[in-house]
């Protein structure tokens, strides 16, 4: 083989990999469709340096490549979407405010409709705000944010585990995992 062969093959490579990573990134944050493009950019150049490889310098029809990469990024899409609706996955919300009667309500309202919330204080660049944090399952992210508002800055991140607790609809519902 030729050594521009070989060049191109090592770089080819350098891509497909970053393409992968970073699909597998875009998933993990929820991004479906950047992932589902990422997805089809990765298997579109492994399937051309795989045919360039074993074809002899040669590649795949563009039919065949597109349906085979299409069929991969949309393979991403739907496992994503599966994720989504099969797993009980659980998120914390930390919703920083100030400490101030919208802020009670906001505690208020969040308890009434089942979800635990616990506050805490902290001292923030413009005086004391309170951290209510808030888990619950990702589903019920919207629901959480119609009740918080624009009033707050509110950060999201994924839980590995919990038991026992509040949450909506069965009270002291434990998850494991």
């Amino acid at each position: 083989m030729d050594p521009f062969g070989l060049v191109l093959i090592f770089f080819a490579r350098i891509l497909d990999v970053s393409c992968g990573t970073l699909r597998i990134l875009f998933l993990v944050r929820g991004h479906r469709i950047q992932a589902s493009f990422m997805g089809f950019c990765e298997v579109t150049l492994y399937m051309l340096v795989l045919g360039y490889i074993l074809g002899g310098g040669g590649t795949l029809a563009l039919p065949q490549l597109l349906a085979y990469a299409g069929g991969y990024a949309a393979g991403n899409w739907v496992g994503a979407v599966l994720e989504e609706k099969l797993m009980n996955s659980l998120v914390m919300l930390e919703i920083i405010a100030e400490r101030s009667y919208s802020t009670h309500d906001i505690v208020n309202s969040l308890r009434e409709e089942g979800f635990g919330a616990t506050v805490i204080n902290g001292k923030g660049k413009n005086g004391i705000r309170q951290i209510i944090k808030v888990v619950c399952r990702r589903k019920d992210i919207p629901r959480v944010s119609s009740l918080i508002g624009d009033r707050s800055c509110v950060f999201l991140s994924d839980v590995k585990g919990c038991w026992g607790g509040q949450f909506p609809l069965r009270k002291n519902l434990s998850f494991r995992v």
